[in-house]
This record gives C-alpha cells, sequence and structure tokens, in this order.
C-alpha cells in the first residue's frame, strides 16, 4: 500500500480503532484484489468524517466504539465538518491524477463526485431552504440501529446511554430537539428561503408519533433496563417540537409540493440520473405502453384458464388480487416462493446463490410510518460479524391524523410474492447487499457509490431475468410491477413539472397500473413529498442494465454465459452504469473471450 500524505494521516487518525475492528471480523483481501487496499485506504478519509460527525453511522456499519456516541448536529459542528472534507477532497483529487490502477482511479472518482455532490447540496439547503428537520426520525433510527436481532445483546444496552443523550440528560449533552430548533431558527432569520410544502410537513407530522411509540416498544421488546425516565423526557421534547413545528413552520409552507428546478436537479443527481428529467419521462411513456402489450397475452391465458368473464389486463389483475393472504400468513407463502425462485436460480443457472437462508419479517408500525413500502434493509459493510440483509415487508399504509387505516393488496397475494422476492431478496438486493460483504468489495462501492440508480437497476432487471420462469400469474404481476417503474420514471417528473397533478397520477396507478389506494398514495408521496426524483432510478437503471446484456450478448455470442455476466456484475459491487460497463468491457469480455 502506498504511504497516504501527513495530511490524509491525520485525518485518518479517527478511525484506527474502527480499521482494527474492521480487520479481526472482515479476511483481507485476496491477492487479484489487493487494489481493494489502496482504494479503502482513501475511502478510509471520508469514512472518519461520517463517524466522527454521524457515530450512528459506525454503529450501522457494526463498530461498537460508536454504540453510545450521537451526531451533535449544531451549526459550529456542520462548519466543523464541512472543512474536514474540504482537506480530504483535496487528498483525493490529488490521489486521483496520480493513480494508475483503473479500479482504484474508479474508486478515487467516485469518492470524488460524492463529495462535491454533497458540497452542492449543503450549500443550497444552507443558502436557500428552511427543511424540516425531523428530529424523531433521528431518535427512532439511533435507537433503532442498535435494537435489532442482529445487534449482540451486549451492545443494545447502549442504546438506553444515546436515548439520555438525545434528550440531553447526559452531562456536557443538549437535547437534539433544542439543537434543531436552533438550527432552523437561523434558517428562518435569512430573507427568501424556501420552506417545504404544506404538505410533506402534515404528513410527516402526522406520522411521527408512529415512530415515537416505536422507540417504546423497542425498548420493551428487548428488556432494556431504566429507559423509562429518558423516554418520557425524549417524548414530550420531540412533540414539543413537533408543536413548534407546526406553530411556526407550516403557516410559512409553500402551498405547492414541486421543488425548485435547481433543487429537483441536484435531487435526481442524487440518486444518479444524469439525463434531463424530460427526455426520461418521454422514453418511460413508450417503455409504459409496450409493457401494457406484453400484458395482453398472458392476461388472455389466464383468463382461459380460470374461465373470467373479462381477458383485459386490469380485469385479471383484479381477479388476482381478491386472493388475499391475512396477517402472518404471508411470511409462510412469501418462504415458499423463496425456496420456488431459488429453485430457479439453480436451474437456469442464473447467478450463484450462497449456501444459507434470506432473512424475511414483518415491518413494525413504527418501521411503517418511517418507510411505508417493501424494503431492504442493508447489512453492515465495514465490520460485518455475520450480519446479512433483512427484507422487510409492511401491511399497511399508515393513516394521516383523521383518517383511517389505508390498507395495501399489492403483495398480500400469491401471484405478487414471486416479484417481490426477486426485486428485495434473491436475485436482488439481499444478494446484491450480502454478496458486497462476502466478496469484499472495495468500501468506495459499498458505501459512496449506494444511490438508487446503482441499486435499484440490479433489483428491476432480477424481476426481469427470473420472470420467463414464474408462473403465468407471477409474469402477469412481475410486468405489471415494471409498469409500475415505467409508470414512476414519467409520473415524478411530470409532476414536478406541473403537467400533471396529484390525482391524475392517482388514477394512473390505480386504473392502469391497478395499485390500491394505498399503494398509489404512498407512491404520490415519494413522488411530491418523501423523494422527489428518487422513484425514476428504477427505470434508468433498469435500461441501462438491459443494454450493458445486449451490448455483451452482441460481443460475446456464443461465449456469453448469464450466470458468469450476473456473478461479474455483483462483484463488482454497487458501480455506476457508466464504471459498470467499462469493467465488462475492460475486464469481463476479455477474460470470457479467452475461456
Amino acid at each position: 500500500m502506498r504511504n497516504l500524505t501527513n495530511q490524509a494521516l491525520l485525518l485518518a487518525g479517527l478511525s484506527i480503532l474502527s480499521i482494527s475492528l474492521a480487520a479481526q471480523n472482515n479476511p483481507a483481501p485476496s491477492k487479484d484484489k489487493a487494489w481493494v487496499v489502496q482504494s479503502n485506504a482513501y475511502t478510509q478519509l471520508l469514512i472518519n468524517i461520517d463517524e466522527k460527525y454521524s457515530p450512528e453511522f459506525g454503529t450501522e456499519q457494526g463498530i461498537a466504539f460508536y454504540d453510545t456516541l450521537i451526531s451533535v448536529p449544531t451549526l459550529a459542528n456542520k462548519m466543523a465538518e464541512r472543512k474536514d472534507r474540504t482537506e480530504a477532497l483535496a487528498v483525493l483529487k490529488t490521489a486521483r491524477q496520480k493513480e494508475t490502477d483503473l479500479a482504484v482511479k474508479q474508486d478515487l472518482d467516485i469518492l470524488v463526485n460524492q463529495t462535491e455532490l454533497g458540497f452542492r447540496q449543503d450549500d443550497f439547503e444552507n443558502n436557500k431552504e428552511v427543511s424540516y428537520l425531523n428530529a424523531t426520525n433521528t431518535v427512532f433510527d439511533g435507537i433503532q440501529t442498535l435494537l435489532d436481532d442482529q445487534v449482540p445483546e451486549e451492545r443494545r444496552k447502549a442504546a438506553v446511554i444515546r436515548l439520555r443523550k438525545y434528550a440531553g440528560l447526559e452531562k456536557d449533552y443538549q437535547s437534539i430537539t433544542s439543537i434543531l430548533q436552533q438550527r432552523t431558527m437561523i434558517q428562518m432569520a435569512k430573507p427568501g428561503m424556501i420552506y417545504p410544502s404544506k404538505q410533506e410537513l402534515e404528513v410527516t407530522l402526522s406520522r411521527n408519533a408512529e415512530m415515537i411509540e416505536g422507540i417504546q416498544e423497542l425498548c420493551t421488546k428487548y428488556h432494556m433496563a431504566d429507559w423509562q425516565d429518558s423516554y418520557v423526557v425524549i417524548k414530550k421534547q420531540l412533540e414539543d417540537y413537533d408543536k413548534w413545528v407546526k406553530e411556526n413552520m407550516v403557516p410559512k409552507a409553500r402551498m405547492d409540493f414541486r421543488l425548485p428546478p435547481e433543487q429537483y436537479a441536484l435531487a435526481l443527481e442524487g440518486y444518479g440520473i444524469d439525463i434531463p428529467p424530460g427526455d426520461l419521462a418521454k422514453m418511460a411513456h413508450t417503455t409504459f405502453t409496450s409493457i401494457q402489450d406484453q400484458m395482453k397475452d398472458i392476461a388472455a391465458r389466464i383468463a382461459k384458464k380460470y374461465k373470467l368473464p373479462s381477458a383485459d389486463y386490469r380485469s385479471v389483475l383484479q381477479v388476482l388480487k381478491k386472493d388475499q393472504i391475512h396477517g402472518d400468513s404471508i411470511m409462510i407463502v412469501y418462504k415458499a416462493h423463496l425456496t420456488d425462485i431459488e429453485n430457479i436460480i439453480r436451474t437456469h443457472h442464473l447467478v450463484t446463490l450462497p449456501n444459507r437462508a434470506a432473512i424475511i419479517r414483518l415491518a413494525s408500525a413504527a418501521e411503517t410510518a418511517q418507510q411505508p413500502a417493501p424494503h431492504m434493509v442493508p447489512p453492515p459493510f465495514l465490520n460485518n460479524t455475520g450480519q446479512r440483509g433483512v427484507f422487510v415487508l409492511p401491511l399497511n399504509m399508515p393513516a394521516a391524523f383523521g383518517e383511517t387505516t389505508d390498507k395495501y393488496d399489492d403483495f398480500t397475494f400469491d401471484a405478487a410474492s414471486w416479484t417481490i422476492i426477486a426485486h428485495e431478496v434473491r436475485p436482488g438486493h439481499e444478494l446484491q447487499f450480502d454478496k458486497m460483504v462476502e466478496e469484499g468489495v472495495s468500501q468506495a462501492r459499498a458505501l459512496y457509490a449506494f444511490n438508487s440508480t446503482n441499486v435499484e437497476g440490479w433489483a428491476l432487471y432480477s424481476e426481469y431475468i427470473t420472470l420467463p420462469f414464474m408462473p403465468e400469474e407471477g409474469q402477469l404481476v412481475s410486468l405489471d410491477y415494471r409498469l409500475l417503474r415505467a409508470a414512476r420514471a414519467f409520473l415524478d417528473p411530470e409532476l414536478q413539472a406541473g403537467t400533471i397533478n396529484p390525482q391524475q397520477a392517482m388514477d394512473i396507478l390505480m386504473n392502469d397500473v391497478l395499485c390500491s389506494h394505498a399503494m398509489a398514495k404512498q407512491e404520490v408521496e415519494r413522488y411530491t413529498l418523501r423523494s422527489p426524483g428518487q422513484a425514476n432510478s428504477y427505470y434508468y437503471g433498469f435500461i441501462h442494465m438491459i443494454e450493458l446484456r445486449k451490448e455483451t450478448e452482441n460481443v460475446l455470442g456464443t461465449k456469453f454465459n448469464q450466470q458468469h455476466f450476473h456473478d461479474f456484475i455483483l462483484s463488482q459491487g454497487i458501480l455506476p452504469p457508466a464504471l459498470i460497463k467499462q469493467a465488462v468491457v475492460g475486464e469481463f469480455i476479455p477474460r470470457e473471450k479467452q475461456n
């Protein structure tokens, strides 16, 4: 490993402990991956800063040293963090100019680009925004990271110390709510600032109670000691903070959910989308129609099979959805079809599977409030001691104030489980994330290339390669989910452009994609409130994967082996489409030609 500059070594001082802990539990890269050692040395500069200013990140990555520490997001600390990142960026840029190893240079590009994007996002927020800094989400995340089945029991007790620090009950700690309120007031005092949309604030505030309750449920579930008094304090602080937000921010909130164009462009870039949203929407409209055409033939065969009165794909999907599975019984179905899909993967040589079971569980009410859609929780990528990714399945859409619970019917029926398992578990996210731990990919690729295009492209592609071997009912639903991803790629930008309104988006999702009201609602909230721009990334990453496969097949001809191709893609970690293509062209294709 080359020597780093004195400046880099100074910055690296914070994480000596984390490096040694990781070395104890993560095997050293093999000789043919010696470049990973060099790349990780550079990446450590950013890891140091992330752990220093966000110790919860260190906990997420399995480093017990950080378990009793919390982030202290004062303005002074934010400025100090910016200074540290600026110094690290200078080191990374210098290294990039001198580096000759292609893989290390790719990783330096990732680190530099990610840091520079972060600066631009921070500058926009500081100079133009009054953001809602959600204290409840911060506290729930910090506690949930420790109170989890895969966290060793001896580490969980740190959650109580962390709870006391969030509440300002430990010496030299100020409550997280007072810090965030001070930060917000500084922003509000600036002229001409952009406030969150009123709808965003109202929806988020209405769901925080579930997460506050979730903290109590976690402490009870894991038999924490002496947590009750701290919980009473933090509960009141969080409720008072949200009351202050209602009284001081909501009256000034924007009535229009649309982001300013500059902010939307930054969001798209952060999610890995590098083409104009209008161009993406145009492509997605064409794909949407094409998928509907593909659904017609399958729907007709299913209608004939069951002697249905209509062969329209919408009518057939409605019939399939009637076979709802209730409560915990859903887990039996999902686990059974996971076994079926694993057999498909092995029989048709889609990708190499590990000799271990995947983990699936139902979401708590608090988790559903935080993330009301099926999702994969990644494992630690730094100090992994056997933890694995977990697929979390919510059952109900959280109700806003004054509403009744809005139930999903989109993934609680047999035919839907096939494509969701392929996407979230195998060969999708679970395999994608856990392979990174097992393959020993560089930390830059595991942590700092982690955006939605790079991640979701593989997961949607996983549905695509599994679909031909599903039962016809599963194929139809899988195509319907692909239809949803195409719809996202035009609904999100068109909502932001103002060419359609939320009700029109709901109508398309419910009438043409056959989403439940709950699913359509959380989708539109995603495009307008929670994460505008993110939903586009599924389609964008997918089309890049399809193009790359076609190009590789054309070059290799009869030598193309899809299992080799998929194993290679996973071995690269999470890379942007351009860098994945570079690796395939520069390494995979020449290697396969020689075999």
